[in-house]
């Protein structure tokens, strides 16, 4: 496969400065999260103009949304594999390591390599005496990391809007999954907000299924002179429970890599073969004996195949863990719309094998969900699922966004006034061991959900420092 022009980036003389060891970047990185309020990115292109200014001459795919931005790269990411391109991946947050927000080809960055990395970006804020917060250093670095080892396109989750670090970027294509709110249909500013990642000529595609939201979008894109896509209607053919869940985000992500190998990385190509996205070029009439021979020695891979084939949920933040006893799912789930979703996959588990024994338990720390639509969602589910809610407090991540906490006394006496099982429990640990007595240990489930946070919780809980994909 043909490969994009590509300039190296790297400043000829980097800042010197202290050379800072892995466990002190991480406590740098921890001191210094502050939110995003900077919506010209003074420091941020400041920062990549010291650097050569790779952010514009990185090949970019920024995704944004209200949720599925994680899984939408993530299948993205092995979709542009199989084209054979090298792929950069950048995530947000992180559930125990900075690490995991670093990814060629899915594997994840070394220590070695992210603390030297660390230390030239570090170093070049001091020398410039700058003071951009944690994202801003971590989406440098992460630029950086892709140019070094010239990936040729790179997928980059976007936390925010006009003040997020990747909006630097000129992206080929803006990916938007879902905007959603506790009301029906979002605003226009917010909307707004969301695509000002978007430039003239970025190619525009989303995965949103309101009307009046996708409306909004086109003509916002229109105003800006960038390329508007159809937007994303089908499911993309998981396996069972899988489709319903994260079939959409599936096809955007199918939707995205045809995109950019059709229009970006084999634009000029006459004749592809090998490949599962490319449209066919420069064929005409029908196939000779000879082709249709070596088709059938060596049958071309279609879409269908390789989504039955590939990875179909994020590990370590979207993940059933069947293995353990009980089952375990884990769902960073934090807005309506995300436990909408999450409610439904525990129901499509429970009729694939009915479960004996359901508690869910929620991690309080996001103050800003509409309490009572929450718990109008838990009564319907409960109407027809029998279970219980464990309610507990939650030590915040730097790098998380869900901060703040509920009354847990209070959220709980909610729930038991819909005559809903629930109980609270001083911390997670209590929590858990508690929920674990209160299943079947083969056929039981256990829900850890409620926020980014106490998905890092679980992590520690089991002893584990650090986590790979």
């Amino acid at each position: 496969m043909k490969n994009l022009n590509r300039q190296t980036a790297s400043p000829e003389t980097l800042a010197v400065g202290k050379q800072r060891s892995y466990n002190e970047v991480i406590e740098f990185l921890d001191s210094n999260w502050r939110p995003n309020t900077d919506t010209n990115l003074i420091a941020m292109k400041k920062l990549d103009q010291a650097f050569g200014s790779i952010a514009q001459k990185t090949n970019a795919i920024l995704v944004a949304g209200t949720n599925g931005k994680s899984l939408t790269i993530d299948f993205a990411t092995q979709l542009l594999r199989v084209e054979g391109l090298n792929v950069g991946s950048f995530y947000t947050p992180h559930m125990l390591t900075y690490n995991e927000r670093f990814a060629i080809n899915t594997e994840l960055i070394s220590n070695k390599t992210f603390t030297d990395i660390a230390n030239d970006v570090i170093n070049m804020v001091e020398t410039l005496e700058l003071t951009p917060n944690s994202f801003e250093i971590l989406t440098m670095m992460a630029l950086i990391y892709f140019n070094q080892n010239n990936v040729d396109v790179a997928l980059l989750e976007v936390d925010g809007g006009s003040a997020c670090p990747v909006s630097i970027c000129t992206p080929k294509i803006a990916a938007i999954t879902r905007v959603t709110t506790d009301e029906e249909n979002a605003s226009k500013e917010s909307i707004e907000e969301i695509l000002s990642i978007v430039k003239e000529n970025t190619y525009v595609v989303s995965a949103d299924q309101s009307k009046l939201n996708l409306q909004i979008m086109h003509d916002i894109v229109n105003e800006k002179q960038a390329t508007w896509s159809m937007p994303i209607r089908k499911l993309a053919p998981l396996a069972y429970p899988y489709e319903q869940l994260h079939g959409r985000c599936a096809a955007l992500a199918e939707r995205i890599s045809s995109t950019y190998v059709n229009s970006f990385s084999n634009k000029d190509a006459i004749v592809v073969s090998g490949t599962l996205l490319s449209k066919q070029k420069g064929q005409r009439g029908r196939p000779t004996i000879e082709a249709k021979r070596q088709l059938e020695l060596n049958p071309k891979k279609t879409i269908d195949q390789f989504w039955k084939e590939t990875q179909h949920s994020l590990p370590n933040r979207f993940q059933l863990l069947d293995k353990e006893k009980p089952s375990i799912l884990l769902d960073n789930a934090s807005n309506l719309d995300a436990f909408k979703n999450l409610l439904l996959g525990i129901r499509l588990l429970h009729y694939q094998r009915p479960l004996k024994g359901l508690t869910l338990i929620i991690g309080c720390n996001n103050s800003a969900l509409d309490l009572t639509e929450f718990l109008k969602l838990l009564r319907y589910f409960f109407k027809k699922t029998s279970g219980q809610v464990i309610l507990c407090p939650v030590e915040h991540v730097p790098g998380h966004t869900d901060v703040g906490t509920w009354d847990v006394e209070k959220a709980t006496n909610d729930i038991k006034s819909m005559k809903i099982k629930a109980k609270s429990a001083k911390n997670f640990k209590e929590a858990f061991e508690t929920a674990q007595k209160m299943v079947d240990e083969r056929n039981g489930l256990v829900v850890v959900t409620g926020s980014s946070s106490i998905i890092s919780e679980y992590w520690r809980y089991r002893g584990i420092k650090k986590l790979d994909r």
